[in-house]
């Protein structure tokens, strides 16, 4: 039997789809290589749906003939034995990928224009009116996106090639590290990807690899390989795949990933999948360029504080004008003095701390910071509640005493910024149930003494201006 009866009843219609009509707006994948018809040409296409590239075909066609494979041989089949028709009930749906207009096409090859990317002071000024302090922090952020993507729009020099200029963003739990991406992402209408480091593991162990980091910037830029390498990513709690200390075990969640995203950090050509985060037979698979996605690692840190303080401690000397062993004990912002010295102590390697040349640090947030945090931003927490409150016709106000023993409390928990949104709400929870009760109420005054347990809050009804004491809250 020759193979051409085996094959007789393959569709090689190169216009149709297995319907007998057009593609349409959807393109072909092939069943083996996954690679869509946009990369490969026309598909050849078999029964039960099945699209073949004509390379994979080829491929097959000369594995068959020679007879020699080890898997057939094993199963006792002769070349003359394959018939398709063997296959029918394990086949799958068939794989198609949604075409791009021409529009989108036009806009893809488009080059990247920098004039679109804001200066340095105004990406800055955008920041101040979602951010508080880290004045610092928004500056560096600033300069260093708009230089990336001044590199991005530059043609490329042969004499002078512009390094990438990833970022490393230390800071304590709470103090806005995430939040500072997300707004920048959303100032820069670019993709964002925000991925948790302590999930990601050595290829070939449970868990996410670190090609699943691109994976999900490609789904934020809708499965467009151009947009996403315009992209951002955020990688957090960085600070978890340091080096373990002390284990005879393999590392698998540590030094070998950050071995595994030096790649990703420096610029590599990586095969992800599309619409899915991990790598199957049934998934179509796309090559994404990483050398223009800017990646920004964030992370707490915890105890990174005690290698910086043993390393100014030994500055110290004996002496009238010697420093004291506990001169940096009430520091609050230690992390400041941060060298890359102490984040090889802490765990990093240097290979990829190499790749992240930008390293700053934030804050941690003081009473004045939460207090400002409580009602300055354009989404401020106390906003929130004054708007929901104001659907229900009612007028919400704090005294300053109140904002700051909010402040206090927050402190105490020393979550950041965190905590300001769970004790507002359990403060907030009696009062929003009961004033829907009354339709006479029209303003309700927070006080100091109801923050701290000792009172309750003050009511005015509409059109008496008097203060009238609540029994809300007890």
């Amino acid at each position: 039997m020759s193979d051409k009866d085996n094959f007789d009843d393959i569709n090689i219609d190169k216009n149709k789809d297995h319907s007998g009509h057009g593609h349409g707006d959807y393109e072909e994948v092939c069943y083996l290589c996954r690679r869509p018809e946009s990369k490969v040409g026309k598909m050849i296409h078999i029964p039960n749906q099945i699209s073949i590239c004509s390379d994979c075909m080829q491929k097959t066609f000369d594995t068959i003939n020679k007879g020699d494979n080890p898997y057939m041989n094993m199963l006792g089949i002769s070349p003359g034995m394959l018939n398709l028709s063997n296959f029918q009930n394990d086949i799958p749906k068939a794989q198609k990928l949604k075409k791009k207009s021409p529009e989108e096409e036009a806009e893809q090859e488009a080059p990247f224009d920098r004039r679109s990317i804001p200066s340095p002071h105004v990406i800055k000024a955008s920041l101040d009116d979602f951010i508080i302090g880290q004045e610092h922090a928004k500056k560096v952020i600033s300069v260093g996106v708009y230089n990336h993507y001044k590199r991005i729009g530059t043609l490329a020099d042969p004499e002078v090639e512009i390094e990438k200029s990833n970022m490393l963003m230390i800071g304590p739990t709470g103090s806005g590290k995430t939040y500072l991406v997300k707004t920048l992402a959303k100032l820069l209408n670019v993709p964002l990807a925000i991925t948790d480091a302590t999930s990601l593991t050595e290829a070939g162990y449970i868990g996410d690899d670190v090609e699943s980091v691109i994976s999900k910037l490609l789904a934020a830029a809708g499965n467009d390989v151009k947009k996403a390498e315009r992209g951002i990513v955020f990688i957090d709690e960085v600070d978890k795949i340091a080096k373990k200390r002390n284990t005879n075990s393999r590392d698998v969640s540590g030094e070998s990933v950050q071995q595994g995203l030096l790649k990703l950090l420096e610029g590599s050509d990586v095969e992800v999948p599309v619409g899915a985060s991990s790598k199957n037979a049934m998934v179509p698979m796309t090559t994404v360029n990483t050398q223009n996605i800017l990646f920004i690692c964030g992370g707490a840190f915890p105890d990174l504080d005690k290698t910086i303080k043993a390393r100014l401690n030994k500055q110290s000397s004996i002496g009238f004008r010697a420093d004291l062993k506990d001169k940096y004990d009430g520091d609050q912002n230690l992390l400041q003095k941060v060298t890359v010295d102490d984040l090889r102590e802490y765990g990093m390697i240097p290979e990829f701390l190499g790749r992240l040349p930008i390293v700053y640090s934030l804050e941690g947030l003081t009473k004045n910071m939460l207090v400002q945090v409580l009602r300055e931003p354009k989404n401020a927490i106390l906003k929130q509640y004054q708007k929901l409150l104001a659907l229900d016709e009612v007028d919400l106000q704090f005294d300053p005493e109140a904002l700051e023993a909010i402040a206090e409390k927050a402190i105490e928990k020393k979550t950041g910024a965190r905590a300001l949104r769970s004790i507002l709400e359990e403060i907030m929870l009696d009062i929003m149930y009961e004033i829907p009760k009354d339709d006479n109420i029209g303003r309700v005054i927070i006080t100091k003494d109801y923050i701290e347990g000792k009172g309750v809050p003050r009511i005015e009804m509409r059109g008496s201006g008097k203060h009238i004491v609540s029994a809300a809250g007890n």
